[in-house]
This record gives structure tokens, sequence and C-alpha cells, in this order.
């Protein structure tokens, strides 16, 4: 089997893998939907769903603090990482689990083909990920894309995936919804406060950041949250 992955790499596997590590927390929980309970042998501490692989499976360091050791020492045939989005279908023949696979994505097709058929009104919308600075994400992103599926119109208009704001861009944007995402900073309600001040006219939500930027088999719960959040 050949594979060319997300930067071009051609991978080539002669048998299906049997010792996998996931750096990637989204795609984590998506092998574990694809009943790959034993094949998965590290993964990282961020990887918090499902919790009884997170309680214990061998943890590898964060995602972007590997520990190379670790990972040399459980002897990994793949390791799924990714750039910005992995291509999750080529995950699934990878690992032998297409059959599973396809029912998943065709759940998230049904889900996804029933949110378009829905109407909502356009809400001028800005999303933060990070405080200090404050980042938002451009239009390039996952995240925009979701917003997009509910009418959450992304007011930044920005090649950069995640742009910083001062607080003069943000009152000058004005927007009428602010959502303030649980990661990768966990906004809490206190912080609600500061951006009351900025732009007293929006309303502030505290967000499911896993909703908006997680893909895989989550993807299979997104559309009944972002149904409820905007109504």
């Amino acid at each position: 089997m050949t594979f060319t992955d997300q930067i071009g790499h051609q991978i080539e596997l002669n048998t299906t893998p049997k010792r996998i590590i996931s750096v990637v927390p989204s795609q984590t929980e998506l092998l574990f939907d694809l009943g790959l309970e034993d094949e998965v042998v590290g993964i990282t501490k961020f990887c918090i769903h499902p919790k009884k692989w997170f309680d214990n499976k061998q943890r590898v360091g964060g995602t972007k603090t590997l520990d190379i050791k670790k990972i040399k020492a459980l002897k990994p045939d793949l390791i799924i990482a990714n750039k910005e989005e992995n291509t999750k279908e080529q995950i699934c023949i990878m690992t032998s689990t297409s059959t599973l696979a396809l029912e998943i994505c065709k759940k998230i097709e049904h889900g996804f083909e029933r949110l378009a058929n829905l109407q909502f009104k356009a809400k001028s919308t800005l999303y933060f990920i990070w405080k200090r600075p404050y980042m938002t994400v451009g239009k390039n992103t996952f995240i925009h894309c979701m917003m997009q599926q509910v009418g959450f119109n992304n007011v930044v208009d920005s090649d950069k995936n995640y742009p910083e704001l001062s607080n003069k861009q943000i009152m000058r944007y004005n927007p009428q919804l602010i959502l303030l995402s649980s990661e990768p900073y966990p906004f809490k309600e206190k912080d609600m406060l500061e951006f009351e001040n900025l732009c007293p006219n929006a309303q502030i939500v505290l967000v499911d950041g896993e909703m908006f930027s997680w893909y895989g088999s989550r993807l299979t719960k997104t559309v009944d949250y972002l149904i409820d959040l905007y109504s």
C-alpha cells in the first residue's frame, strides 16, 4: 500500500500497522472509534478522549514536546501526525478499518446535509483561541469552515491562520457575536468582562473548542452542538 501524506512524502506499507502512535488528539479519538484498541500503543498528554485511553495508554509527551525516547521504545510501525488537517480517509485505509470508517463518514455526511437544509440568519462573529495577545482565526482554517456552517460569519478576512488582534481592532470590528474557545487557551467566564468592555453590544459565548476544531469522528457530534449553540 502506497500513500502520500500532506507534505508530499510517499509512504509504503507492506502490512497493516500493528503498533500505532497518535500525536493528534482528534485522530486519537478517531482511532478509538475505529476499534483500534490493541493497535494504538502511544498517545500524547492532550489526547483526553477517550478517557480510558488517556488513563491507560503510554503517553509520549505533548503535541509539540514529544518524548522521542519513549516513542522509539514503543517501536511503532505507524506514527500519525498532522500538518493542519489530516486526511482521515487515508488513515482508515492504512489501518484496515474501511468498513467502520465508511459508516462514520456516512453519519458525518448525513449530519451536515441536515445542517445545510436549515436556514440561519447571519451573525458577524469573532472567534478567539488565545489571550495576551488576542488571537482569532483566519479564513483558511477548519474553525472558520465550521463557523460558516451556521451563519457565524467570520469578520476577519485574513490569509493568516491565527492573526493577532489589538483592542482597537476588536472594537473596530464590532461583531454581533464573540465566541471564546475552551482551547487552546481555556477562556472562562471571568474573561468575558474584558470583551464586554470592548464590544458592549456583542453577545459573548463560551464555546467547546473541540466541536469547532476537531475533525474525524468528533464531527458526528458537531452538528447537534452547532444547532444548539445557534439557537
